[in-house]
């Protein structure tokens, strides 16, 4: 097996999440290629420069119109089918990426594996926010369809506060002007519970605690509006223990390690992050988010017990072995 062949495609977007990775990359002398996802063309008629890739590792993010590079989330649904019609094995691939930039889609997911997501309903115009809520217990949140490190996700405690911003023109869809109106899952313990998978099968999970009294979905910042609804800021938990949110490893219980095993085989996610919560008020377990970019939990030697970087580049090279042979 040649060098050429070797390689492999690191397509990202963030400037800083994956300089773990590249170390561990650089410390073992793997060839790579950093592919710009902010900034990138490629021709759709031949494969030649995909063809040098033993596969591609894709790490795009959907909060990177957070960050001015809208045009690269749409963009790579393109690009992964281009490569994965070229016969490139791409990890989280296009499967995966259309999971992760849709929270409706991931929602019809949980439901068709028969596990407990919140009760939601999707809306494609402001307007309809209120009527949407009608029937959900509050409080409620309104959450873009395309988010990301938690942004987009603003809870409504009351029926008048959602109806107040829709008139006034403040509830804001995302960038493809649709959003899930949510009901708000007050969190048994203070914590969400947020599990990895690499390779499809359970990697780690860590409880992420809030400070303060209040809690929601994601274990984030909350200020408040002029109107006086909740924002939900921050929402990382991968980053909890730098924002000073109180973080511990743990081990779920062997069904809810098979449900995310589950998701993950049925959202084609090869290498992610599934968060949920027990309901404060029923006991009730619900998953409520998908993720098909994890950058690992910061301090993860400390938290979980080991570098799951280390982890994540034997995979790759494990991958990059097994389709470079299937190829030739």
């Amino acid at each position: 097996m040649s060098e050429r062949d070797r390689t492999i495609g690191i397509y990202y977007e963030h400037p800083d999440w994956f300089r773990p990775m590249f170390s561990e990359l650089d410390r073992r002398g793997m060839p790579y290629r950093r592919i710009d996802a902010s900034a990138h063309a490629y021709d759709p008629s031949n494969g030649r420069e995909e063809e040098t890739f033993s596969l591609v590792f894709n790490r795009m993010s959907p909060s990177a119109y957070l960050r001015g590079h809208k045009q690269g989330i749409f963009h790579t649904l393109g690009y992964l089918e281009h490569l994965e019609s070229r016969g490139v094995r791409v990890i989280n691939g296009l499967k995966a990426f259309r999971n992760e930039i849709s929270k409706a889609h991931q929602i019809t997911l949980l439901r068709s594996l028969g596990l407990a997501a919140p009760r939601a309903r999707v809306i494609n115009a402001a307007g309809q926010a209120p009527a949407a809520a009608a029937g959900l217990r509050f409080p409620v949140v309104v959450k873009a369809n395309i988010g990301g490190s938690g942004a987009g996700i603003v809870r409504f405690n009351a029926p008048d506060t959602l109806q107040r911003a829709a008139d006034a023109g403040l509830i804001d869809l995302g960038i493809d002007d649709t959003a899930l109106v949510q009901e708000y899952i007050p969190a048994k313990g203070g914590h969400i519970t947020r599990v990895e998978v690499l390779g499809g099968k359970f990697l780690y999970a860590i409880k992420v605690f809030t400070t303060g009294d209040t809690f929601n979905l994601c274990p984030a910042d909350i200020c408040h509006t002029t109107g006086g609804e909740e924002l939900v800021r921050s929402a990382c938990a991968v980053d909890a223990p730098k924002s000073g949110l109180t973080v511990e490893g743990c081990v779920p219980p062997p069904d809810v390690i098979d449900a995310v095993e589950r998701i993950a085989d049925a959202a084609g996610i090869d290498v992610g992050g599934i968060e949920y919560t027990i309901d404060d008020r029923d006991g009730r377990l619900y998953y409520y988010d998908i993720n098909a970019l994890s950058n690992f939990v910061a301090d993860a030697t400390r938290v979980v017990g080991f570098d799951p970087f280390a982890r994540l580049v034997d995979y790759l090279e494990q991958e990059a072995g097994v389709a470079t042979l299937a190829r030739t």
